[in-house]
């Protein structure tokens, strides 16, 4: 069998002006980047209003989901049953890449292309993001040395610097020294570009001037009156719109089989909002008749912001949800290692399955359509799919068996099928919460109605935050919790579905811009770090430019 990327090496792409026909996009309309890549201009001139579904997952696991995978295939299958599809996923960081995790483009044959482009800098949106958020850093800094007007107290600034790879020696730096023409010396850190709020900010934004607004809310820090600054408030907000002048423009790319794909933005959904931009959702909603987004990691993380954050500031709601599992990623979560999945093992599989039925329970509350789709995997038994789908169907939802990564869109037709069935809904969406609720009302419902747990524990730390944003009216926008995506708990071990647990927070930070609350819990990293073997030592490019090791 073929290496992923092998098998996008030898796909036959069509140039990008053919795809972009397909959705009645013009060459005008467009920025080729070479054959196969172009940014769309803004605004849209698409009239449709397409059905959304969204594509999530129970919790990851070392065994393998598919998630995007599935996305993909869906989109594929979509355009096998002669439906009008656009599909909207977001960037790769180059942190999973060279990483463990690896990239982002699917995998088999249900994958988008160009891959390599994708996983690399693609059109340039993460470096732009990167040099945006590093040079407001550098203009703080260079405000506090040139006499500070402001009257910041370098102490309480907010704003780390960031870098797009996993760098765990750069958590916590000292900057200035080197004497008095080197600046200020402070304490600083940096995190991982996916985590930035200039990331959230873009992926939230409509257009350019809601940009520039969000990025003028951006808060920094406090002066010495213990007083917010703001990005407005230092001057610089028309400097960091320009930077990314081009990178709010979504990208659209193509599958193996030619289904249009919008890819944009990659905020993280263990430590960020987990969505890809809401143009990039509006022009697959404006250009196509089904729009298929996928949120990050599982429903209790990307599902729930999608749902809860993002789909509210889109202005759509889902009009289904799909629920991605496997059957080797159950039997992990029901105790199996992980170097003895491919036996065959009911009981397990079944134990494990209680973690899929709470994101069923989960994403039901939402009052939406779900139906569950189980990527298969070629160790799956028939007994093992059997008593899987039976499991599911006693949770009052319809499972559907995908093969997507070995017969790419093929594998997925009766669940698209399905889909065109129940989009037709017209239940009405239910929020978790309102964003005018007590702040802590809020953060219970979704540590009590999504995790599963008994309530929260704020440090002091955060017990000090919690006063900061009431005193500035700042408790009444919505909450992203920042948690480790392995686990409803805030323990990344505690597999399946725990009872009985409380949620520790340790910090609480306001994202002004981006609007939303950051709730850090548990021992979460804004920074990740490589592995003890890291993808990168598997990659090479040879002269003729063919690259190897990356997937």
């Amino acid at each position: 069998m073929k290496t992923d990327i092998e098998i996008s090496q030898s796909a036959k792409l069509k140039n990008i002006s053919e795809i972009a026909s397909s959705l009645n996009i013009s060459d005008d309309q467009m920025d080729p980047y070479g054959k196969y890549k172009a940014k769309i201009n803004l605004p849209f001139a698409g009239s449709k209003n397409g059905k959304l579904i969204l594509v999530t997952s129970i919790n990851p696991t070392a065994a393998g989901e598919g998630k995007t995978t599935l996305t993909i295939g869906l989109g594929d299958a979509f355009h096998r049953i002669n439906k009008s599809v656009a599909i909207a996923l977001r960037e790769p960081s180059l942190g999973p890449v060279m990483g463990i995790k690896g990239g982002a483009t699917g995998g088999g044959y249900a994958q988008v292309a160009p891959m390599e482009d994708i996983n690399l800098f693609f059109t340039g949106d993460f470096p732009a993001i990167t040099e945006a958020h590093d040079t407001l850093s550098a203009l703080i800094d260079n405000h506090i040395h040139h006499g500070n007007k402001l009257n910041i107290d370098p102490r309480t600034i907010t704003w780390k610097r960031v870098v797009d790879i996993n760098d765990r020696e750069l958590r916590n730096v000292i900057v200035g020294l080197g004497g008095r023409t080197s600046g200020v010396p402070r304490e600083d850190g940096f995190d991982i570009t996916v985590a930035s709020e200039i990331m959230a900010v873009l992926c939230l934004s409509e257009d350019l001037n809601d940009l520039k607004e969000k990025l003028g809310k951006i808060l920094i820090g406090y002066n010495y009156d213990r007083q917010p600054v703001t990005v407005s408030d230092l001057g610089v907000t028309g400097a960091l719109t320009l930077l990314l002048k081009d990178a709010i423009k979504p990208n659209l790319v193509q599958t193996l089989e030619h289904t249009p794909a919008f890819i944009h933005g990659g905020p993280f959904a263990n430590i960020a909002h987990g969505c890809n931009s809401i143009l990039a959702t509006k022009a697959a909603i404006q250009h196509a008749d089904y729009a298929i987004t996928e949120a990050g990691f599982g429903a209790d993380l990307g599902g729930e912001k999608f749902l809860d954050i993002t789909s509210e500031k889109l202005g759509k709601r889902p009009d289904a949800i799909v629920i991605v599992a496997t059957v080797r990623a159950l039997k992990l979560n029901g105790g199996v290692n992980k170097n003895d999945l491919d036996q065959e093992n009911v009981d397990a599989l079944l134990k494990g399955a209680k973690n899929l039925g709470r994101h069923i329970a989960n994403m039901k509350q939402y009052n939406k359509p779900v139906v569950v789709a189980v990527n298969e995997f070629t160790s799956d038994t028939e007994k093992e799919i059997n008593a899987l789908n039976d499991y599911i169907k006693e949770q009052g939802v319809k499972p559907f068996n995908t093969t997507v990564w070995e017969n790419g869109g093929a594998g997925a037709t009766e669940l698209a099928e399905e889909l065109v069935d129940v989009c037709d809904n017209n239940q009405e969406f239910k929020p978790l919460y309102n964003n005018d609720d007590d702040f802590m009302d809020k953060l219970n419902a979704i540590v009590t109605k999504i995790y599963g747990g008994n309530g929260v524990v704020l440090s002091n730390k955060a017990k000090t935050q919690l006063k900061k944003l009431v005193k500035n009216g700042w408790d009444k926008l919505p909450i992203c919790v920042a948690k480790t995506q392995y686990s409803f708990t805030d323990n990344a071990k505690e597999l399946g579905a725990p009872v009985d647990f409380s949620i520790n927070v340790s910090d609480i930070q306001p994202k002004l811009g981006a609007g939303f609350i950051v709730v850090l819990t548990g021992k979460i990293l804004t920074m990740p770090g490589l592995p003890s073997h890291p993808a990168a030592l598997d990659m090479d490019i040879d002269n003729d430019g063919k690259i190897t090791g990356l997937f």
